[in-house]
């Protein structure tokens, strides 16, 4: 029989570093300050998997109200 040890994975640094430090711009101290369950919390945002995407009127509303360039160029409702 096995021990736990033998049959985990290897803790995914290079993925953890590479989400905190690229994906998040943590800086350095804040990361390497922050527990795992804090770093996990950071990166999922809270009711994303529950949320559906913005209805076209919605989308169109917030594309009219916050354009990026040239608001003629956006569709009116």
């Amino acid at each position: 029989m096995n021990s736990a040890a033998e049959t985990t994975e290897p803790f995914p640094w290079r993925r953890i570093m590479s989400t905190g430090l690229g994906l998040l711009r943590l800086p350095p101290r804040a990361f390497w300050a922050m527990t795992p369950r804090e770093l996990n919390a950071a990166c999922h945002r809270p009711g994303a998997a529950n949320s559906a995407p913005p209805a076209r009127t919605d989308l169109l509303r917030l594309m009219r109200d916050f354009p990026d360039e040239d608001v003629s160029e956006c569709p009116t409702i």
